[in-house]
This record gives structure tokens, sequence and C-alpha cells, in this order.
């Protein structure tokens, strides 16, 4: 980074800073952002930006933007893990701390928010919660304000490029500049701002973590629990193991056998180890509606039996389940084969290929068969003759 300038440093750390606001990044990223916010701390030291006794008034709009590099600094080192958490959030903290300061040196703190952190029951839980709405109303407010000067801004440019093309001056352009400044200059006050709602809201989560982190550390080092809680881990793990080695020999006296369900007897038929003819005890348990108190038992008196006709289904419910349809199904398929099977057998029989028509003793079966032949076709041709192809059909026809 040596020879790099300010405002790439500065931009490069605003980046990182985006992208870990608006998703996850990894550590290394983190350490980097971390790293070119600390150079850009030492720059602004160096080159004496700003001052004790300025104002806001007094600095100017492009330096506006490195009032929010401790801020930046104090939020990502805040997403740093890996390391001794309470040591992390104690450097978050004085850096928040020391953005806040400088801007209620800058006079940037807004006068609510000074005078409800400096009252001494400003600790209540009413006050913590108006304190804590009114920051959430400046938040809404800046974010707000921001998005509607993003919008001019976009505007006032689109507008510009259309004029252009028109004529090459116009009156009011040597006013642009200033317009432009002006609107960089809000913009800058307004995201401090914002930035200022979200760094007092963070240093008071980091206290409530702080004071839960040491807390717990200390009781640690008082109780000695790290060493009561590794032999006793110890112990569990040594029970458990003993209860997983023993549990493979009591598995084959204490697991019951499995139930015979539809499913299961189907497709016990389906692999020939059952027939459809064995009895099945799994029955389809139709649904029962109606009271609670009535489930489960036979109403008796007329009261019962119409208060059990309550929340009765619009529909009718099924007598068996999927698999006893198949089953029945399966059932009337092996018996019409059964069938199928014996009218084959009887029509491969020799029975059936040598039966013939009993004949008379001096017939001659050929010529009683020529003769009806002829007499059948002779027939056939008469009535070809009187009744010509399609003549039935003349009546449906649209010109018949």
């Amino acid at each position: 980074m040596e020879g790099v300038p300010l405002p790439v440093i500065f931009e490069q750390a605003r980046r990182i800073h985006q992208s870990a606001c608006d998703s996850s990044v990894d550590q290394d990223t983190l350490r980097k952002g971390c790293e070119l916010l600390r150079k850009c701390e030492e720059m602004i030291g160096k080159l004496g930006l700003f001052s004790s006794n300025e104002t806001k008034e007094d600095i100017s709009t492009i330096n506006l933007k490195y009032l929010l590099v401790p801020y930046f600094l104090g939020e990502l080192m805040e997403k740093i893990t890996g390391e001794e958490r309470i040591q992390i959030i104690k450097t978050s903290q004085a850096k928040l701390k020391e953005f806040i300061s400088f801007c209620e040196a800058m006079e940037l703190v807004p006068e609510e928010e000074l005078e409800s952190s400096a009252r001494a029951s400003g600790n209540t839980s009413a006050d913590l919660r108006a304190r804590k709405i009114a920051r959430f109303k400046r938040q809404k407010a800046a974010e707000s304000k921001l998005l509607e000067i993003k919008e001019r801004k976009e505007r006032r440019g689109r507008s510009t490029k259309a004029s252009a093309l028109s004529a090459p001056v116009e009156a009011g352009e040597e006013d642009m500049d200033d317009d432009d400044g002006e609107e960089e200059r809000e913009a800058w006050f307004t995201t401090i701002s914002l930035a200022l709602c979200k760094a007092l809201d963070l240093l008071e989560m980091l206290k409530k973590e702080e004071e839960m982190l040491s807390a717990v550390k200390e009781r640690q080092s008082q109780e000695g629990e790290n060493e009561f809680s590794h032999s006793t881990l110890d112990e569990r793990t040594k029970k458990a193991e003993a209860w997983h080695r023993d549990a493979a020999t009591r598995v084959r006296y204490t697991t019951p056998a499995a139930p015979i369900t539809c499913a299961t007897f189907a497709q016990d038929v389906l692999e020939g180890r059952a027939n459809v003819s064995q009895y099945h005890e799994h029955k389809h348990q139709p649904m029962i509606f109606g009271p609670a108190s009535l489930v489960g038992r036979n109403p008796t008196s007329e009261r019962e039996k119409i208060a059990a006709k309550v929340f009765q289904p619009h529909h009718r419910l099924p007598t068996m389940s999927i698999e006893e349809a198949g089953l029945k199904e399966m059932e009337m398929m092996n018996k019409w084969q059964e069938k199928n099977a014996k009218l084959i057998e009887e029509a491969n029989s020799a029975w059936y290929k040598d039966k013939k028509p009993m004949m008379r003793p001096g017939e001659d079966d050929e010529d009683d068969d020529d003769d009806a032949a002829q007499d059948r076709a002779r027939a056939w041709d008469d009535w070809k003759d009187d009744n010509p192809r399609g003549a039935g059909n003349k009546k449906l026809t649209p010109c018949g």
C-alpha cells in the first residue's frame, strides 16, 4: 500500500465493509479491510485533515467521508473470530467510542441522544425503549433521505444527458457544480447520521456481550469448571460407549417381530411366500368421526346415536384399504386365469378335435356340401343385385 493515495485505500475498505454488511465474507477479507482502515487512520493523522477546534462547517466536502473510518473499523473488527472474544469486543468498542466522541465534538450527535445519555435515570426500561424508538426513527429517516438524494441525482443526470444533445450551453449550467456539491455534502452528513445510529446500537450490544463473557469467565476461574466439564464428558462418553456395546447383545432378545401389514402380505403373495387364500388378520380401520366421548364405543341411547352423526364426512368412507383391494383383484385374476386354462384345455382335447356331425349311412358329404355352398352363393348374388352398396344410407346423406 506504499504510494497508494488515501481515496483509493478508503474506497477499497468501504467496498469490503459494504460486502461484510450485505453478506458474509471470509476472515481473510475482514482482516484485509481492517488493515486498509488502519492505513487510512495513519494517513489521516499524517495529513492532519481534522482538528479538535473545528466544527462540521469547517470540514470540506471531500473530507467528510473520512469521518467514517473509525466506525468502519469498529464494525469490521466485531465480525472477526478465532481470537480472544473479549479483547476483540474491547477494541471494537474503543473505535466506536472514538467515532461517537468525534461526532459529538463536530456537533453531529442529536440533542435528544445527548440528553437521554446524560440523565441519571436513563437506564430504566421505559427510557431505554423510548431511546431505541427515537433512534430507529432517525435511522429510517436517514435511509429514506439517502434514497431520495440518489434518485434525484439519477434524474438530474438523465435530464442533463438529454439536454446536452439538444443545446451545448444552457442557462443555469454554471450553477450545476454548486448544486452537486451541496447535494453531496448533504448525502455525507446523512450517511454519518445513519452510521451514528448503528454505532450506538452496536455499542450497547457489545457492552452486554462483554458483561456476559466476563461473568462466564469469572465463574469458570472460581469454580474450576473447565476441569470438571472435561471429566464429566469423559465419564459420559464411556457410559455411552458401554451401553452401545452391550446393546448389540440385547437386541436379539428385545427387538419385537415386525407386524404384518397389508403391504407386507401383498409383497409375500407376489414373491410366492404366501397364498391369496391364506387368512390375513390386518384389517383396515375406518376413520371415526364425531364427538370424542363417543369415539370407540357403540351408542346405546337415541341421543348418543344422533350425536354420533355429527361431523360426518360428505363423502363415502372406504370399506377396505388399497392393499386389500389389490388382493381382491389378484384373487379375481387368478380365478379368471384358471377358467381360461380349463377352456383352453377342453379346446385342445382329443374329444373336441374328433367331434363331427353324425352322418346317415349312404349320404355323400361332399355332394351335399357342394350343393349347399352353391345355393348360398346364388342367394348372396341375388341379394346383392337387389340391394346395391350404400342403398340403405341414402336417407342419411344431405342430398339423399
